[in-house]
């Protein structure tokens, strides 16, 4: 009884991509991230955490003074630019994904409860996104990982935690419009649940806006990690991170700029790429392009 258009099935999903500039070319883009970040042993060519001071600050490979095993040349401490260019792409895909997921998973399950039952159980869930978006996201990433201590996984709870309100403003008002729908009084007529009505009926003919709403966090948590990294309390050190790789490379902007305008490029290129994908759909899946 899913009311779920045409539109939106998978064949033509796929036809109308191929026709959308901004799903092609940004697909292709972050398709190619993903697979340097997943074949990343066979592709670098050193350890990205090996050191050879002897070999330290060599240029990228359109210097003079470049050497060939090293086509980006290596850090101040001696290690390989480009293998821990690839490596960095992990980072940025794994905690950009990783954090989506946490919060996407409270925030979607807050707005399809707020939205379906209304009253006092809205009143709540209204009152602690209000209370979320009072508060400043980078001040209180920055506190939490300073107290929690700066890794991975509690960069991607910290995060996580803090960053589903969009997921629940959107699934509540997609919701509050969906519950009113003459399918959703039928399965209820026929003594559907609850739970099949929330996560088998309404959530299904939420999926664009949602998607949208991934897009803008992935690239929002990519830009968060890479300026947690700088500031020294994302990923530790020598983990390759992009945003890390870019802090390292302030004290020399001067003399060797290469050391942040690559690692710059590169989450310049992926949040490009994951804003065009999210657009594309945007346009293929909305209610407005059917």
């Amino acid at each position: 009884m899913s009311d779920i258009s045409a539109e939106t099935r998978p064949a033509t999903v796929w036809q109308k991509s191929l026709r959308n500039s901004g799903v092609m070319i940004g697909g292709s883009i972050l398709l190619l991230i993903v697979l340097v970040a997943v074949f990343a042993p066979l592709l670098a060519p050193h350890d990205p955490v090996a050191q050879d001071l002897t070999r330290r600050l060599l240029p990228p490979f359109w210097h003079d003074r470049s050497v060939p095993e090293h086509l980006l040349g290596t850090d101040h401490l001696g290690r390989d630019y480009l293998s821990r260019m690839i490596y960095g792409a992990r980072i940025s895909l794994g905690v950009g994904l990783g954090v989506t997921l946490v919060s996407g998973v409270i925030g979607v399950t807050l707005g399809l409860l707020a939205g379906y039952f209304g009253g006092w159980v809205d009143m709540v869930i209204s009152f602690a996104i209000t209370t979320r978006l009072s508060l400043p996201i980078v001040l209180v990433a920055l506190a939490a990982v300073a107290l929690g201590g700066a890794s991975l996984t509690t960069l991607i709870t910290v995060l996580g935690l803090l960053l589903w309100d969009r997921f629940a403003v959107v699934a509540r008002a997609a919701t509050q419009s969906l519950r009113h729908q003459e399918f959703i009084h039928g399965l209820r007529a026929i003594g559907a649940s609850r739970a099949r009505i929330l996560f088998l009926e309404i959530l299904p003919n939420m999926q664009s806006m949602i998607l949208v709403v991934v897009t803008l966090e992935v690239a929002n948590v990519i830009l968060l990690e890479a300026a947690l990294s700088f500031l020294g309390l994302g990923v530790r050190p020598p983990t390759p991170s992009w945003g890390l790789m870019i802090s390292e490379g302030r004290d020399n902007i001067l003399f060797d700029p290469w050391l942040i305008a690559l690692p710059g490029s590169a989450l310049c290129l992926l949040v490009l790429a994951v804003n065009l994908f999210g657009d594309g759909m945007r346009d293929i899946t909305g209610p407005a392009r059917r």
